[in-house]
């Protein structure tokens, strides 16, 4: 580790020397994601853009690149960091029922998804291979495709398994006909992801993969709940997702709250663990000056990262959904301003 050492000598010739070791910490990554996995080759063109969040499901038989996506071979060739959220959520796939399918010589059936989740009331709920599948060995055969192609993509990525447990949990879950709480889901979704990686880690991996579990980080106890440190000695990032939806959220509240939950709760290997900001992103509707909140994150990162706890090292904004830029110039301007910013720079 590189040290200083600094000596100062008084007018009556008595001098006094102090050393301190320090370290350099590497800029923090600017990035993106644009609505429905879509080309954002354009939209990068000319900023410091150097990470990308892309969603899959285990479902679709195209998980590594996706389909039709050569533009992501491109990008993470180039160096662009890839968040690649794989969630058990059934999506991309023509039907819901069984899947038979052969992966290098090995031929697997997966049964039909068995769970359902973002139990809210009004809504259709969605369909996600369930748990209990996942930990019976079901879904081994999901992790296989994928990690077949994820061999031949070219590059490392940070494996996100699910892209909000919160989100998935809130209302509750629903596997073979059993009802099961939010912290209950919480518990076994804790199993179930320890399951994967583990499968996962077992097996050779592209150099520089890593894993983490995601959150949308709204829900002090599931965040802890989500969080052992059983499970955060196998991962490699914390992450969660921070969006302004009210005219008094600032930059600093918002990317702070989850950061104090996990000062706060979490253990020490959690706490060892850098941060992925997988979305963040700006409403409209009620901050329609979007692009001047977007100016303001660089000094909220700078301050939360020169504070104890987890450092941020990603964050890569969602332009869909709340975080959608409107207008998106004047939106993607002030991400490029922003990320020529330090502490992104």
């Amino acid at each position: 580790m590189p040290r200083v050492t600094v000596t100062v000598r008084d007018s009556g010739g008595r001098t006094a020397t102090t050393s301190v070791s320090y370290t350099v910490a590497p800029p923090v990554l600017g990035g993106y994601y644009l609505s429905g996995n879509a080309d954002p080759t354009a939209d990068m063109a000319g900023g410091n853009f150097r990470s990308l969040t892309q969603y899959r499901s285990f479902a679709d038989g195209y998980v590594f690149p996706g389909y039709q996506r050569p533009w992501l071979v491109e990008l993470g060739k180039a160096g662009v960091q890839m968040n690649m959220v794989l969630e058990l959520k059934h999506y991309g796939a023509p039907t819901f029922g069984p899947q038979s399918f052969t992966v290098d010589g090995t031929s697997y059936t997966v049964p039909a998804p068995a769970m359902t989740i973002q139990q809210r009331p009004g809504t259709t709920w969605p369909r996600a291979y369930g748990y209990g599948q996942v930990l019976a060995g079901q879904c081994d055969g999901l992790l296989a495709r994928a990690l077949s192609q994820y061999r031949t993509l070219g590059f490392g990525v940070n494996i996100q398994l699910a892209s909000e447990l919160d989100t998935d949990h809130e209302f509750g879950t629903t596997e073979a006909g059993k009802a099961y709480t939010w912290a209950e889901s919480d518990a076994r979704a804790v199993q179930a992801m320890t399951y994967i990686v583990n499968w996962f880690r077992a097996r050779p991996l592209p150099a520089g993969t890593t894993f983490s579990v995601g959150v949308g980080g709204f829900d002090r106890a599931c965040f802890q709940r989500t969080h052992p440190e059983t499970l955060m000695a196998k991962l490699n990032y914390l992450q969660w997702n921070v969006y302004a939806t009210s005219p008094t959220h600032t930059a600093l509240a918002r990317f702070r709250r989850t950061k104090d939950w996990a000062v706060a709760d979490l253990g020490p290997v959690a706490l060892s663990r850098p941060v992925i900001i997988a979305e963040w992103g700006v409403r409209v509707a009620e901050i329609p000056d979007q692009a001047r909140w977007i100016g303001t994150v660089p000094a909220a990162i700078a301050t939360l990262n020169a504070e104890r706890g987890p450092r941020i090292v990603r964050t890569n904004y969602f332009n869909s959904g709340w975080g959608t830029l409107s207008p998106k110039s004047s939106g993607l301007a002030a991400l490029r301003a922003a990320y020529a910013t330090r502490p992104y720079v």
